[in-house]
């Protein structure tokens, strides 16, 4: 006994029934975080775009050589410009070029034969 008159016996040990506890929940968390691993899209996943996009035959040359993701918003404006045009563009191209809304920042219009007139300020 110690001098408080107190055991030490059991302290600092763990019952055989909490340490299946203890297992049990260790063994559920590994598991669990398994399962979470396996469905976690990786990056080598492509997802589909719900959206639909512009042919890249519509972008003009000087488009056709930004990247991916610019050349992505241009065909996604030709082909979304009336939706894309209710939000609005917060770059101040409103005072200065008359922008309707966020479509006029890619498609300054689109003419009666489909043939795109495009705006260069979205390429950076």
């Amino acid at each position: 006994m110690s001098h408080t008159g107190k055991s030490r016996r059991g302290r600092g040990r763990t019952s055989g029934a909490s340490r299946r506890r203890l297992l049990i929940a260790g063994a559920g968390l590994v598991a669990g975080g398994g399962v979470v691993a396996s469905l976690w899209p990786s990056e080598s996943v492509r997802t589909s775009h719900a959206y639909t996009l512009a042919p890249e035959s519509v972008l003009d040359a000087r488009i056709r050589r930004a990247p991916p993701e610019i050349r992505e918003a241009y065909r996604f404006a030709v082909a979304n410009r009336e939706l894309l045009n209710k939000f609005p563009c917060f770059c101040g191209c409103f005072e200065q070029d008359g922008h309707r809304g966020n479509a006029d920042c890619y498609v300054e219009d689109i003419r009666p034969d489909g043939s795109v007139v495009f705006d260069y300020m979205s390429l950076g």
